[in-house]
């Protein structure tokens, strides 16, 4: 292969990046050090995920961030004739959005090399046809003009991943292979873990993949369900519609769900309003809702009457769906979540569910596991939330050491936590760079179940991992040590315990809601700071926006019945209906000015994720607290500062 086009070096030395756009061809010395941890926040805006077509190649990396500004302007990749992009470390972290990798693809990108990918993006790239490489000694090779051979693009990536790449991608190769593959019902050798066990029950018999399912190694799995939302859906649809025609012959429709969850509020989101984006989104949402009728399948959409849908896609799976030693695959990057009840849950982007509609086939690359165990007893003023900043602040986690394995939690902690506290955990996977996340169900998943959908589930013998099974590595955390914590702006790995801070940090708008923290123990914790401040006549700081949003409708009837909505008004906190809200700049509690201050008790803070302000995630009980105080302070320093 030849790439005829330039090399775009995502460099942070000053004007390095400008120079490039504006014709100069840089070496890699020149562009000074290369960006790393680039998110797919960066390399397509939220609000650009209103397109789904080669629109898309406008929009290339308008979001990235060198150094304090955002040098590539619309059209820039595509009019400076690139080809080939270089950065640095866990290129394409956060969101599984197919959109980044589709619009560098319109722009003109045919290969990404970078020192490290997150797994999701890498593979959304394989299913497009991009080639990624971690081979710098290909940059050279390109300047001269010479020919580059496939099998040195594909070498040292797994069978599976190499095969789609020589079909051209996920859609002509699972044509050819996928159609009436059978589940091949065989255990590898033990001992195993539970994820291993998992796997083996869906895996699939594909012919050419002669799949042991060892670490690294490729293939497919069959999942009791699949889920996707209406920011993938019309992409779906019109890449299955263009290949394959109309109708289509869906694959066991009754176990496809379709969420519109994302955006509800997006007539109450600043950037939505400002940019004039209400028009695009009523279309995304006619072509949603067309799919789902056109083919007969579950939709939980809007509600009717008042503000808000009926749950956030990966918090209704676990409410609702996902079981324990099952797998669970959706178009979200926190569809982990269902991780709690021990469900192989995890995203996929819009080709791999688009393949999945008409095959019943999920693409798979099986991923080492990492323990992580939790060990001690939690402070009562401390959350799995803290936990979680607590471990994305590890050095092995800022690493790269958790990129694309399955995240196993283990100890006393997670014995004690509810489902709704595990979740937490399995859910910020996607931020720790997993595959997934699993905890072991026990009697506390029987009761969840029970209580939830009035299931009486029986677990099996099998669902646990076995003495002796094999770990890449293992982390123990002593959970007595951790206080309430934050992540500074920029990166959920910005961690600092809040009484480490060395200034007082004022806010302008706190928020509580997400699929992280939008739960029922959320909301427990929520009204106990709001009773506490209610009581005492106190309210949210003058100046300040205090929103509270449940993550399902099912959360919001459970506040309502606990009568915990009077302490939320009485402190002058506005409640939202369930939707994803301001964590997908959504709705309300997104900045609309860059000196603003958010602290918000949703999983990520990358730049532009929250609005253009500054955004400090925190637990539920330190974001209500911090309305209250004006400025960032944990519930137990409040209670100190007010005898």
């Amino acid at each position: 292969m030849k790439f005829d086009g330039r090399i775009l070096f995502l460099g942070t030395e000053p004007g390095a990046v400008a120079a490039q756009l504006q014709g100069q061809d840089l070496s890699l010395a020149e562009a000074g050090p290369l960006r790393s941890d680039i998110s797919t926040d960066e390399i397509t805006p939220l609000p650009i995920l209103l397109n789904y077509d080669a629109r898309l190649a406008r929009y290339a990396h308008t979001g990235t961030m060198i150094g304090d500004e955002k040098p590539i302007g619309e059209n820039a990749i595509a009019d400076g004739g690139f080809a080939v992009i270089v950065a640095g470390k866990r290129y394409g972290k956060g969101s599984s959005r197919e959109h980044s990798p589709l619009a560098e693809k319109s722009a003109g990108i045919r290969l990404v090399i970078a020192e490290s990918f997150e797994r999701i993006y890498r593979q959304n790239c394989d299913n497009l046809g991009i080639f990624t490489s971690t081979d710098f000694g290909l940059i050279e090779r390109i300047r001269a003009d010479e020919d580059i051979a496939l099998e040195e693009l594909v070498a040292g990536r797994d069978t599976l991943a190499q095969a789609i790449l020589r079909a051209g991608g996920l859609l002509a190769y699972g044509q050819d292979k996928l159609k009436g593959a059978k589940l091949r019902g065989v255990m590898p050798d033990g001992p195993l873990t539970l994820a291993q066990k998992i796997v083996a029950r869906h895996a699939l018999d594909v012919d050419g993949i002669d799949w042991d399912l060892s670490p690294g190694t490729g293939g497919f799995v069959r999942a009791g369900h699949r889920f996707i939302h209406e920011y993938y859906t019309a992409m779906a649809a019109h890449m299955l519609h263009d290949r394959f025609g109309k109708p289509l012959a869906l694959f066991d429709p009754k176990t496809v769900v379709l969420f519109e969850d994302h955006l509800s509020y997006a007539h109450r989101s600043p950037t939505h309003l400002k940019l004039g984006l209400l028009p695009q989104v009523r279309e995304l949402s006619e072509a949603h809702r067309a799919f789902g009728k056109d083919y007969g399948l579950t939709d939980h959409g809007y509600l009717l009457g008042e503000d808000g849908s009926e749950g956030i896609s990966h918090a209704m799976m676990a409410e609702s769906y996902a079981l324990p030693g099952g797998i669970v695959v959706g178009t979200d990057s926190h569809t982990p979540h269902s991780g709690a009840v021990g469900c192989f849950a995890y995203g996929v982007g819009t080709t791999d569910m688009a393949n999945a509609f008409v095959t019943g086939a999920i693409r798979l690359t099986m991923a080492e596991s990492l323990r992580v165990r939790l060990e001690g007893v939690l402070r009562p003023d401390v959350m799995a939330k803290d936990v979680v900043l607590k471990l994305l602040s590890t050095d092995l986690i800022r690493s790269g050491g958790g990129l694309g394995r399955i995240f196993e939690f283990t100890g006393p902690v997670v014995d004690a936590m509810s489902i709704d506290e595990r979740a937490t955990l399995t859910n910020m996977v996607a931020e720790l760079g997993g595959l997934t996340g699993l905890c072991a169900p026990d009697a506390e998943t029987v009761r969840f179940l029970k209580e939830r959908r009035g299931l009486d589930f029986a677990l099996e013998d099998w669902m646990h991992s076995d003495e002796g099974a094999t770990y890449a590595e293992e982390v123990t955390l002593d959970c007595s040590e951790i206080g309430p914590m934050l992540a500074r702006p920029g990166d959920p790995g910005n961690g600092v315990p809040v009484d480490e801070l060395d200034e007082p940090i004022k806010v302008d708008i706190a928020y509580g809601g997400s699929c992280t923290a939008g739960k029922r123990e959320d909301f427990d914790r929520y009204y106990e700071v709001a009773r506490w401040a209610a009581d005492r006549g106190l309210k949210v700081a003058p100046g300040i926006e205090l929103y509270l949003q449940c993550g399902t409708v099912q959360v919001r009837d459970y506040c309502l019945q606990q009568g915990y909505l009077q302490a939320f008004e009485a402190i002058g906190a506005e409640m939202l209906g369930p939707s994803c809200g301001a964590c997908g700049q959504c709705g309300p509690g997104v900045s609309s000015r860059d000196d603003q201050v958010t602290i918000s008790a949703i999983n990520r803070n990358f730049p532009g994720r929250g609005g253009p302000g500054k955004t400090w995630l925190a637990s539920p009980p330190t974001v209500v607290a911090s309305a209250i105080a004006g400025r960032i302070m944990t519930f137990e320093a409040l209670i100190a500062s007010l005898p």
